[in-house]
């Protein structure tokens, strides 16, 4: 009877873990809207804004949060990071909350071409923290509520109630210090109800209270005829060149990021911004608004604008990044490649706008692959977007990414050393 109750006691919590990990992810993109709307929209037309308005906002936004970050600390930290912390040390600092928030908070509102992941998983992962310490049922497993909640995020986060999962458990398993007692079947019913608890406490706000977010839109079907098959080695090949292209420019920012000192950096990376979203609106934000209004108007898009496009997002997302202007980067990926892959389609089928949808699908396969290295998460991350259908097609084009993504680090390793 007491094994029951305990049982019962756990799933109880684990689940309410998952609400309340939707409950503050729902918040976040609450105040990340309102931000975002009185920054962009409000103002602007209040004054009437010209083309500068970008560029002093921005470029005045960096210096602020280049300000705060100084002060306060290198804020956020990348999931990576964040998680190896967990992993390390079972826990994660949480008495500096309202700088986390904040420091997730402000390069989303300024319009940094990054995604809400590495700011949110810092936020759940100390609030998570803090329960474990202070609830005296919470405290024996503390570092894996902390896991739970992370993962929870970013299952609501991508709309995918695998990704987390698959994303958070990958990387923990090595070297992993969180012990548990917990059986296998036991952690099932957890994850399915914590996860179901976040998506159900993120839809009822979502739908009752306030609209927040609309989510990537998907595309609805693949339209495959006897000529898309042969293109898909020509596909991947496009977006594992773009994955390069992520990987390299991501090293060679970090480096030159090192020799500016901190508040010039977020300041030219601010004026970077505004310059570019002064004459590309489109790479402004993560790219889930511009990804709805691509799926719409992509055929009337030149195919080298589009190709331009995805380059230009790819640079200017590691250039926040590594600038400063932190967050994460799994949003922009996946429109920078949506654009490569609309834009090869169109290169190759001029006026066939039917093939575009199969060669963005190969073509993120391939970015993600080669970025994160793991087939399996990015093929279900990239049903965020693209139907159970095409499984067929980006599990196989991850899964050769992935590879040359690997063999790519393995000689970066072999040249340095």
């Amino acid at each position: 009877m007491q094994k029951t109750k305990n049982e019962l006691t756990l799933v109880l919590f684990c689940t309410l873990i998952g609400a309340f990990s939707g409950i503050v992810f729902w918040l976040f993109l609450l105040l990340v809207s309102r931000g975002t709307w009185l920054l962009w929209d409000s103002v602007p037309a209040a004054i009437s804004a010209s083309i500068w308005y970008p560029i002093l906002v921005c470029t005045i936004g960096g210096v602020i949060i280049g300000l705060f970050r100084k002060k306060f600390g290198d804020y956020p930290e990348d999931m990576m990071r964040v998680f190896g912390r967990l992993k390390k040390e079972g826990t994660y600092p949480y008495k500096n909350m309202l700088v986390l928030i904040i420091a997730a908070l402000l390069p989303l509102i300024l319009g940094a071409s990054i995604g809400p992941e590495a700011g949110m998983v810092g936020i759940i992962t100390a609030l998570c923290c803090w329960a474990g310490d202070n609830l005296r049922f919470a405290g024996a497993q503390s570092s894996y509520y902390s896991r739970i909640g992370a993962e929870v995020s970013l299952s609501v986060m991508f709309r995918s109630p695998l990704f987390g999962i698959l994303d958070v458990e990958e990387e923990m398993e090595e070297g992993d210090n969180i012990e548990t007692s917990i059986t296998k079947s036991m952690k099932i019913i957890i994850y399915s109800l914590a996860i179901g608890g976040g998506f159900a406490a993120f839809t009822l706000l979502n739908k009752f209270v306030f609209e927040v977010s609309e989510a990537f839109p998907s595309f609805d079907v693949i339209h495959l005829s006897e000529r898309d098959i042969p293109m898909f080695p020509v596909y991947l090949f496009f977006g594992i060149l773009l994955g390069i292209l992520f990987e390299g420019s991501e090293k060679g920012l970090e480096k030159l990021s090192e020799k500016i000192p901190p508040v010039i950096s977020e300041g030219i990376a601010g004026l970077i911004l505004g310059v570019t979203i002064a004459f590309l609106p489109m790479v402004k934000f993560s790219g889930e608004e511009q990804m709805a209004e691509l799926i719409i108007d992509f055929a009337s898009y030149a195919p080298l604008f589009l190709i331009a496009v995805s380059v230009i997002k790819v640079l200017l997302t590691n250039l926040c990044i590594q600038f400063g202007l932190k967050g994460g980067h799994f949003f922009p990926l996946i429109f920078a490649a949506v654009c490569l892959g609309y834009g090869i389609a169109l290169m190759f089928f001029p006026g066939e706008a039917n093939h575009a949808i199969f060669a963005a699908a190969v073509c993120a396969s391939g970015t993600l692959g080669v970025s994160m290295k793991k087939p399996l998460a990015v093929s279900v991350l990239l049903l965020l977007c693209f139907p159970v259908r095409s499984l067929i097609w980006m599990i196989p084009a991850s899964a050769i990414a992935s590879l040359a993504g690997k063999w790519l680090e393995k000689r970066k390793e072999i040249v340095h050393d």
